[in-house]
């Protein structure tokens, strides 16, 4: 038996797909590589849209995503997991320790 809740969070009226999961959350994201700087600019196609100036070489982007995520949460690197998309722009994430909210916030403080 699954527990969990899998409620879009909302800003804008743009959708983040968000599932709070039991000891976390696993979120939608697209990742865009070789930005020009490091930040969450918004929500695209339901996934929160996260540029890096990482290049998508040797899983340098799914690396600094990691850590980037690690950092804006306030979690270590290590519960940032990728679940799916790991060759791919659009990715899952899951994220531990963390609440839905608390991954709603971020595009109030970033975007």
């Amino acid at each position: 038996m699954e527990l969990h809740s899998s409620v879009p969070a909302r800003r804008n009226k743009s959708m983040i797909w968000c599932e709070q999961k039991e000891g976390g959350v696993v979120v939608s994201v697209r990742l865009q590589p070789r930005a020009s700087r490091d930040e969450i600019s918004g929500v695209v196609e339901g996934a929160l849209k996260i540029r890096l100036t990482a290049p998508a070489v040797e899983n340098q982007a799914n690396e600094a995503l990691r850590e980037f995520l690690g950092t804006l949460l306030k979690r270590p690197k290590t519960a940032v997991r990728i679940l799916s998309g790991e060759h791919s722009r659009m990715k899952r994430v899951a994220i531990e320790g963390v609440t839905q909210q608390q991954v709603e916030a971020l595009l109030l403080f970033e975007a």
